[in-house]
């Protein structure tokens, strides 16, 4: 029992110094290769400008020692760190696959499609929703509207039907005592036709006044039909008179 616990100490104590070594090696590599990269534009520009000021080929020999010193220099940084990740092969491979993995077309699509992929998807169905709810609510407002237009109508046209009703009621009533009146003058015009054409028979100077109200009485029988027809009308709509 005690060996088997030393040997998962050392497991983990191998995993967890090659992660280390891992990390320590991306670290050193990206650093170095800076300061290498940073030093030879330095020295670069540098010897530009010397060379500019001074255009001499004196100090072409002096450029190409300092080149092939940074050049010396930043391979042996890549060759220590090439040697440290031979002693160290399972954090080299694991840095390895997952720089590859980035690299791969794949696997790059699937984490995007579930990360920023899927965010992007949510918020886009978030903006579709807001849209539908805002047309909702805009169709909502026009039916509200149309709906108190409506009942804006609908109440004036019962105002104006009971008012109209009152009118119609009073105005069949007034069409009804003239078609009495009318009736009355009538039969009193047939009355004095009827006195008058005796005289017409003795050839009166009378004759003119009893064809006058001969014509009358004809014009009136005319109205009452026109004010019976008209009681008729209103009496089927439903309004009594």
């Amino acid at each position: 029992m005690g060996e088997e616990g030393d040997n998962s100490n050392n497991n983990k104590n191998g995993n967890s110094s090659s992660w280390e070594a891992m990390e320590e090696l991306q670290r050193t590599v990206k650093e170095s290769a800076i300061r290498s990269a940073l030093s030879f534009q330095e020295s670069s520009s540098s010897h530009l400008r010397s060379f500019q000021a001074t255009p001499s080929l004196d100090h072409v020999p002096e450029a190409i020692s300092k080149f092939n010193s940074y050049e010396n220099a930043f391979f042996s940084k890549i060759k220590e760190e090439l040697l440290t990740a031979k002693d160290h092969p399972a954090a080299a491979i694991g840095l390895t696959l997952t720089a590859g993995l980035f690299l791969m077309r794949g696997p790059r699509r699937f984490l995007f499609r579930n990360t920023l992929g899927r965010f992007q998807s949510e918020e886009a169905q978030f903006l579709k929703a807001e849209k539908t709810v805002k047309e909702f609510s805009f169709s909502v407002d026009l039916m509200k509207k149309e709906s108190r237009k409506l009942l804006e109508r609908a109440s004036l046209a019962e105002k104006e039907m009971k008012n109209g009703h009152t009118e119609l009621l009073d105005t069949g009533s007034q069409i009804q005592r003239h078609a009495k009146s009318v009736d009355k003058v009538e039969t009193k015009a047939a009355d004095f036709s009827t006195e008058l054409s005796w005289w017409k028979r003795g050839k009166s100077p009378m004759v003119n006044e009893l064809l006058a109200v001969a014509s009358m009485t004809s014009l009136l029988k005319q109205q009452r039909a026109v004010l019976d027809k008209r009681i008729m009308k209103i009496s089927e709509l439903g309004i009594p008179i």
